[in-house]
């Protein structure tokens, strides 16, 4: 339903979200509808995604154009830095110049762009249209993005974390195995004092040993019988 009149437009708070726009004096109900981060944040020398999604009520033609403008901090100026129809056409002057990168795709309702290289003089709020006649009226959401250097504390609690990562297991496996090691000298000099029987497990141990000392004292007798029963032979 379409409203004449100003203090309609600024009595209508709920517009925005449902769909409506107040132009000179009507409202009008958007065909085309435009989303975009508020906030971004990235770091310097890192690519940074600007997201802009859009709906359409109309089928997607080679008339539909997408533009992206800059404003910086604490100014009214904008300069385009994209435009789209058909092709890609990042901007080739300004601070911009070749570091605008098309990442999006018209046909799923994507009109991102990165930005690559950051500094952090592109500090501002971009804004993302989109036009799909006949839909030509939409918002212009405005995405404000913040780009700052990787602080050193940041960087310094990482290295921290993957040393404590590292560290830690390495540490406790060395303790188990001193005090195993401990316990073992322990006991042996235990017994070493107090002239103790072995232990039943000791004493089999032993007995295995004899039994294979036997044993490979055997076939050594063996293999020297047959060496000299050979010999008599010839």
């Amino acid at each position: 339903m379409l409203q004449s009149g100003a203090a309609g437009g600024r009595g209508c708070a709920l517009c925005p979200l449902l769909g409506v726009l107040f132009f000179q004096g009507v409202y009008i109900v958007l065909s085309l509808e435009i989303k975009a981060d508020a906030h971004v944040r990235g770091y310097v020398g890192e690519n940074i995604k600007l997201k802009c999604t859009f709906k359409s009520t109309s089928s997607i033609s080679d008339k539909l154009t997408i533009d992206w403008t800059y404003r910086p901090p604490s100014s009214s100026r904008t300069e385009s830095i994209f435009h789209y129809q058909s092709f890609q056409y990042p901007t080739t002057v300004g601070t911009f110049r070749n570091r605008i990168s098309w990442v999006g795709d018209v046909y799923n309702g994507d009109a991102s762009i990165s930005i690559i290289n950051p500094t952090i003089k592109d500090n501002g709020t971009f804004s993302c249209a989109v036009k799909n006649p006949p839909d030509v009226y939409h918002n212009i959401p405005g995405t404000e993005l913040t780009v700052t250097e990787r602080g050193f504390g940041m960087m310094l609690s990482s290295v921290a974390l993957l040393s404590i990562l590292v560290f830690i297991p390495s540490a406790v496996v060395g303790v188990l195995l001193l005090v195993r090691m401990g316990r073992k000298s322990a006991g042996l000099k235990k017994r070493n004092k107090s002239g103790s029987k072995k232990s039943s497990i000791e004493v089999s141990a032993d007995a295995d040993q004899e039994k294979d000392d036997c044993m490979a004292k055997l076939c050594v007798r063996c293999a020297e019988c047959l060496d000299s029963d050979y010999e008599e032979t010839y």
